[in-house]
C-alpha cells in the first residue's frame, strides 16, 4: 500500500470526529453537485453520484445534507456552478504532487494552490508532468486483524479486483475503475466491512522519505487539503506506518 494511502486512511478515521467538519462537508456536498449535475439524480444510474454519496455517508455526514446536494445538482434549489480544474506539482524531496480542484472561482483556487505549494518548498508544474507517475484505480482498505486474507482475497478476485496488497494491519483491495462499485458490493455482501472505498490515484513508483522529510511533505499535503476549494490531493511518497501514525498523533 502507497504511503499516500495510508495517510488517507488515517485522516479518513480522523476526519470522523474532526473539528473542521463543517468544512469537510461543504466539500463532500460540492462533490455530489456537481457529479448529480454532470450524470444525473439517480445513484443507481449514475457511478460518480453513487461514489460522492457513500463517501459523505463514511463521514456521517446527515442524510437531509446530502438530499440538499443532489437536489441542487439535478438543478432544483439553486448552487453554484463548479469547475473541476486538476493542478500539478512538486512537494518537497521531489515528491509528485496531484491536486483535483471544484471551484466557482478559478483565480482564486489557482492563487491558493500556488501560494501553498510555494509556501511550503514546493513549485507547480506543467499539465502532464507528474500525472504519468499515476494511474486511476478503485481502492477498499480492509482491516485486516478483522478479517482472514483468504476470505478477502476470494471475495476480491472473484468480483473483478486487480489484486488485494497486505501491508502490516490493513488489505487493501485494487480495482479497475470500472470494476469498483462492483467489487466494493461483493466484498460487503461477504459480510466484509471495509474501511475506506474511493477512487483514487495509485502512484507508480513511490519516493520513500524518512521523519524529517516526512513531516515537510504532509505538511504541504494537508495544507491543500485544508484549502476550501481542494476535493482531492495525490501524492507518491512513501513513510513507513509507524512514522505515519506518530506523526498524525
Amino acid at each position: 500500500m502507497s504511503g499516500h494511502s495510508k495517510w488517507s486512511t488515517i485522516k479518513h478515521k480522523k476526519g470522523k470526529e474532526d473539528a473542521k467538519r463543517g468544512q469537510l462537508f461543504s466539500k463532500l456536498a460540492r462533490a455530489i453537485q456537481v457529479a448529480a449535475r454532470e450524470g444525473g439524480a439517480d445513484p443507481l444510474t449514475n457511478a460518480a453520484l453513487y461514489t460522492a454519496i457513500e463517501k459523505a455517508k463514511s463521514y456521517s455526514m446527515p442524510k437531509d445534507n446530502i438530499e440538499r446536494a443532489v437536489q441542487r445538482g439535478a438543478g432544483k434549489g439553486g448552487g453554484e456552478d463548479f469547475e473541476a480544474i486538476v493542478y500539478e506539482g512538486y512537494g518537497p524531496n521531489g515528491v509528485a504532487i496531484i491536486v483535483e480542484v471544484l471551484t466557482d472561482n478559478r483565480n482564486r483556487s489557482a492563487a491558493d494552490v500556488r501560494s501553498i505549494f510555494s509556501k511550503h518548498g514546493g513549485s507547480l508544474a506543467q499539465p502532464g508532468a507528474v500525472a504519468w507517475m499515476f494511474e486511476r484505480r478503485g481502492s477498499i482498505v480492509i482491516d485486516g486483524t478483522r478479517f482472514d486474507e483468504d476470505e478477502v482475497m476470494l471475495a476480491a478476485v472473484e468480483a473483478g479486483a486487480d489484486d488485494v496488497v497486505q501491508d502490516g494491519g490493513q488489505f487493501e483491495v485494487l480495482t479497475q475503475p470500472t470494476e469498483f462499485v462492483a467489487v466494493r458490493d461483493a466484498i460487503a455482501a461477504a459480510g466484509i466491512e471495509y474501511e475506506q472505498a474511493e477512487l483514487t490515484m495509485v502512484p507508480k513508483t513511490t519516493v520513500r522519505l524518512d521523519e524529517g522529510d516526512a513531516r515537510k511533505t504532509l505538511k504541504i499535503v494537508d495544507a491543500l487539503e485544508d484549502s476550501d476549494d481542494v476535493q482531492e490531493v495525490y501524492a507518491n511518497f512513501d513513510i513507513p506506518a509507524d512514522v505515519l501514525e506518530a506523526l498524525a498523533g
